[in-house]
């Protein structure tokens, strides 16, 4: 039976679920999902076009496993580790079926600084070598999960391909086992870790929206959910290229073709800003479009969250970009329509919420076993059909994460991004984080953040009451929040990404923002309460000066925002002065 990515075979005596499998002449890659009996159901990762019945199936003895190794950093993949710029390279413009596991380049020689010596006993995560991966990141070579042994052999310091032997151990059976840089593991299996940590440092990624109104912890959960044209993935570019971890992870999952194009085009170019170097130093970019295989798509955050860890137990703090988590659970609906599983809600498979667990709980601020401090954050964009947030994936991607950055198509289509809705979103970070924010920031920052929610929530109330009757009906101090309100949602809650410093805003810049806002609104409101009327109050130069202050103060000299703060002073205690 071939049932697109579906195949059933028999005589399939002595295999195992989850094994991988090689199927057809061309020895298409595929996983065994299901058995019963003599029969299985083999899930086949590449296009099964002019595969006929009665074709042979091969066992590999092992699970769908990636290959990890240096070489991994500044390439990209598809959804089963298979490198796509190579592939170009013999067959410009398509993958072949059956070109097998290719994975990093076995060729390349590394300059390997060794740290082992014989007699040295090992035991798992501990660092035997240590040499530049990219001009950024340093590749530390550990030992592999579940091994542990005392060295019997080492290699000398000096070049090497990833297959070559580098050291020998006897294990704990007194079997002699082989190390070299190159290791395999099971993507659907979490790599251990000492210690699973709490959660008390913020993702910093440079947008105001985030850092200071829903921010995201490292080794936290994060969706970002929106209807079509809300800028999901401008969103995500802006975290990969802009947030404070070590090494981005990006998928592309069954996103549009001409989007991941973007996203090769733009990565090469762009500049890390801590080091001026390209920030494809420190990315691994995994593409499973949607003309792809349906089931390497399923596969693909798997893929992605394997990669993160391998560079986690390294004591490295990786952000994964998921784009979208809709177009794979959409994978899971299709593969399980084909296998005639019974539906649950809008034809999702039943299983569909223990899927998105598998892959958010795999999240975490962690101690490795060398016992270095490291994290996994999972960032999933979610893409509702209509922009409805209560279908399924939504719904269920709610349950698993602890911020949610709901996107709103008012907002985008008014080009107000990042189009994040203040109204709509959460973050449960807050108060893990609150001891960060007052040891690095300010003490009063999570108070003012309240504060400033509040006046959102009030000119939200009044923007009702308005559109009846008018703004005029409405007392002055109310009409002081609209104001302020236009303020803050203009001046500090947009972003551009195009003005080189408003696309990146240092933590300290965007406290003391709200602190002139919140200043503003504070001197504003005493001269009301005074009697002054609020056209006065609203003198539209100062107003704009502040909503201009993103552009006009550049992020390493923050004087301007005290002289701009004077300026507000001066202004209202001359009104005060003169109405007194």
């Amino acid at each position: 039976m071939v049932n697109g990515p579906v195949v059933g075979a028999t005589d399939m005596t002595g295999y195992k679920m989850r094994e991988m499998v090689m199927v057809g002449h061309l020895k298409l890659i595929g996983e065994i999902i299901a058995i019963d009996g003599n029969e299985a159901t083999i899930q086949v990762y590449e296009e099964t076009e002019g595969l006929k019945i009665g074709e042979p199936v091969t066992s590999t003895g092992k699970p769908l496993s990636l290959k990890l190794g240096p070489g991994l950093l500044g390439n990209i993949f598809d959804g089963i580790e298979r490198p796509l710029l190579e592939i170009e390279k013999h067959n410009p413009g398509f993958i072949n079926e059956g070109i097998g596991m290719i994975a990093i380049d076995e060729e390349v020689r590394w300059n390997v600084d060794m740290d082992v010596v014989v007699g040295q006993h090992l035991l798992q995560g501990m660092c035997m070598a240590s040499f530049p991966e990219t001009p950024l990141i340093e590749f530390r070579w550990i030992v592999p999960p579940g091994v542990e042994g005392e060295v019997t052999w080492c290699a000398p310091s000096g070049a090497y391909s990833i297959t070559e032997p580098l050291v020998k151990i006897r294990n704990r059976e007194g079997d002699e086992e082989v190390l070299c840089l190159l290791q395999e593991w099971p993507v659907r299996a979490p790599r251990p870790v000492s210690e699973r940590l709490a959660l008390s440092k913020p993702l910093l990624t440079g947008q105001r929206v985030l850092d200071v109104f829903f921010p995201i912890a490292k080794g936290g959960t994060a969706a970002i959910p929106g209807g079509f044209g809300t800028g999901k993935t401008m969103t995500q570019h802006q975290l990969a290229k802009w947030s404070d971890a070590d090494i981005i992870v990006y998928i592309g999952c069954g996103e549009r073709g001409n989007e991941m194009t973007d996203v090769l085009e733009q990565f090469p170019k762009l500049i890390d800003p801590e080091s001026g170097r390209p920030i494809m130093d420190r990315t691994v970019l995994i593409a499973n479009t949607s003309n792809m295989p349906v089931a390497a798509r399923e596969a693909s955050i798997y893929t992605g969250i394997t990669i993160a860890e391998y560079y986690r137990d390294m004591g490295y703090d990786v952000a994964i970009m998921a784009d979208s988590t809709s177009r794979w659970a959409e994978a899971l609906r299709e593969i399980s329509g084909r296998l005639e599983e019974m539906p649950a809600e809008d034809g999702y498979p039943a299983y569909l919420p223990s899927r998105l667990a598998e892959f958010y709980e795999r999240a975490g601020y962690v101690r490795t076993m060398e016992g270095r401090d490291a994290s996994v954050t999972i960032i999933g964009a979610v893409s509702p059909a209509g922009g409805d947030f209560s279908e399924p994936v939504t719904e269920n991607t709610k349950r698993f994460v602890n911020a949610f950055l709901a996107l709103d198509k008012k907002l985008a289509y008014a080009r107000h991004y990042p189009s994040i809705h203040w109204l709509n979103s959460y973050s449960g970070y807050i108060k893990v984080l609150a001891p960060w924010y007052a040891a690095n920031v300010s003490a009063d920052l999570v108070e003012l953040r309240a504060e400033m929610l509040r006046l959102l929530f009030e000119e939200n109330k009044l923007a009702d009451i308005v559109q009846l009757v008018g703004e005029d009906v409405l007392p002055d101090d109310q009409r002081l929040i609209l104001e302020v309100s236009k303020v803050l949602k203009i001046g500090f809650l947009q972003q551009n990404a195009f003005h080189k410093d408003d696309t990146y805003v240092p933590i300290q810049k965007q406290y003391q923002m709200l602190t002139v806002i919140a200043h503003l609104y504070e001197r504003g409101l005493e001269a009301v309460k005074q009697g002054i009327p609020i056209s006065v109050v609203r003198n539209e130069v100062l107003f704009d000066r502040v909503i201009k202050m993103k552009y006009d103060i550049p992020n390493d000299d923050l004087s301007g925002l005290d002289t701009l703060t004077e300026e507000i002073d001066d202004h209202f205690d001359a009104l005060i002065k003169k109405y007194a």
